[in-house]
C-alpha cells in the first residue's frame, strides 16, 4: 500500500512539473526602433564640413606653430534657413584629444603637458553668437573657467570662415603654458637663447555647407 501511494505522488509530481515546463513561454528579446531625426533645415552644422585650425607661437620672434582639431560635436542647436541662423546659439564640444598638428611628437606634448595639466579639459566646449553680420563671439569653457571670445566673420558662398584671438592667460592656464615650455625649452629658443611660449592662440574656423 506504501509502495503504490509513493508511486503515485512521483507521478503526480512529475505531471505537475512537465506542466509546469511546457507553460514556460519563450521570450525574445525586444528590439527598440531606432529613429533617425531627419532635419528640414536648410542649413546644418552637423553635416557641414567644420574646419578648426589654430596657430600658437613660439621664441621671441613669434614663429607661428599651425594646428587643428579634427573633431567637433555639435551639442545644441546648429540648423537654420540661412547660415547666420544655423551658426547662431550653436553650442558644441571639442575633444582635446583630436588634436592635430602633424608632428606626432609635439601632439603627445600639448596635450600631456598643457591640456592635462589643467582642470577638467578632456573636451572645450561653448556657444557660438552672431551680433551682426560680420560680428559675434564664442563662449569658450577651458581649465573650468568660460570666457567671452570675440571673433569677425565672412559668408561666401555657402562658407562660414570666422577668426579670432584668445589669451590663455584668461583662462587660468599660465601654469599649463609654463609646463608645455618646460619640456620644450629647446625647440623654443630663437637666435636670442631666450624660450618662449606665447599665451596668444590664433583661432581661424570655416564651416561649409
Amino acid at each position: 500500500m506504501k509502495k503504490s501511494i509513493s508511486l503515485s505522488f512521483l507521478f503526480v509530481v512529475s505531471v505537475i512539473s512537465f506542466s509546469c515546463k511546457s507553460e514556460k513561454k519563450e521570450t525574445t528579446p525586444s528590439v527598440k526602433e531606432v529613429v533617425v531625426k531627419k532635419s528640414n533645415a536648410a542649413f546644418s552644422l552637423e553635416s557641414a564640413k567644420n574646419e578648426i585650425n589654430f596657430t600658437a607661437y613660439k621664441t621671441t620672434d613669434k614663429v607661428p606653430v599651425g594646428g587643428q582639431f579634427k573633431k567637433v560635436n555639435i551639442t545644441a542647436n546648429g540648423e537654420g534657413n540661412s547660415i547666420k541662423e544655423a551658426i547662431h546659439n550653436t553650442e558644441f564640444s571639442i575633444p582635446v584629444s583630436s588634436l592635430f598638428t602633424k608632428d606626432s611628437s609635439r601632439d603627445y606634448k600639448i596635450k600631456k603637458f598643457f591640456f592635462s595639466v589643467m582642470d577638467a579639459t578632456k573636451l572645450l566646449s561653448g556657444k557660438l553668437v552672431i551680433e551682426n553680420d560680420s560680428t559675434g563671439y564664442a563662449n569658450i569653457k577651458m581649465n573650468g573657467i568660460t570666457n567671452k571670445v570675440p571673433f569677425i566673420y565672412t559668408i561666401a558662398a555657402n562658407t562660414f570662415s570666422m577668426k579670432a584671438k584668445m589669451d590663455v592667460a584668461n583662462w587660468n592656464a599660465l601654469e599649463a603654458l609654463n609646463s608645455l615650455n618646460v619640456v620644450c625649452k629647446e625647440l623654443h629658443k630663437g637666435a636670442d637663447g631666450v624660450s618662449k611660449t606665447w599665451s596668444e592662440v590664433s583661432l581661424n574656423i570655416t564651416s561649409t555647407f
